[in-house]
């Protein structure tokens, strides 16, 4: 994916940067219940896999935030134009594959790669098809609600935002509400660009048309 390199002598947070690559656990990580009600409305109306309208929405919300698509690399930081997404297929014998997707396009035509790519990434088992650095690692945990999560990093620079959600559940408000978690690098994301993110995939669950 095209990317450009910051100058890290102008760069505003270079004393951030710094301090927190210092640190031997650099990450910064929230998980928030998100209102999904349009998103499974979306999904059901059109006959679509919810999974993956939710994904591309989060996908979406992400690249909107120029942190979320900077990744350590040496001493300094690259940014990426947009960054695929990795998420965790089910594969035979309780295993599971990487599947790359991209989502800068019409859902009608990303539903369609995504669907292809579902079936073909089993070949490639665990093994990243693109460059791991620019991606999104995402997963999810639909068996049961969470209100925090650990999760597994190669610790040091390694600066991939990982974005999980786990099971839905209505409130009792007409509201079908799901937790979903970001975890970044400190070095590159604080807590307003995490908050953007929440933000974001609010507006691109609500933009959503159930009826379109």
């Amino acid at each position: 994916m095209p990317f450009i390199r910051l100058d890290m002598e102008s760069y505003a947070r270079k004393a951030h940067f710094d301090y927190f690559r210092s640190l031997s656990y650099p990450y910064v990580g929230v998980t928030v219940d998100v209102d999904v009600t349009n998103a499974l409305d979306f999904s059901r109306t059109q006959r679509r896999s919810f999974y993956l309208t939710f994904l591309h929405a989060a996908a979406l919300a992400a690249d909107g935030i120029p942190a979320f698509r900077q990744r350590i690399r040496g001493n300094g930081i690259v940014e990426y134009s947009e960054c695929p997404t990795s998420h965790t297929e089910p594969a035979d014998g309780g295993r599971y594959c990487y599947c790359t997707l991209h989502h800068h396009m019409g859902l009608h035509e990303y539903f369609e790669q995504a669907e292809k790519a579902r079936r073909e990434c089993v070949k490639n088992g665990i093994t990243e098809d693109e460059d791991a650095e620019s991606m999104y690692f995402v997963s999810a945990l639909p068996w049961f609600r969470y209100t925090s999560l650990i999760q597994p990093v190669a610790g040091g620079d390694e600066s991939n935002p990982r974005l999980t959600w786990g099971k839905y559940e209505t409130d009792g408000k007409g509201r079908t509400i799901m937790p979903v978690s970001v975890l970044a690098h400190h070095a590159l994301v604080d807590g307003i660009q995490i908050a953007e993110f929440y933000r974001n995939l609010e507006n691109e669950i609500n933009i959503l048309d159930p009826l379109g």
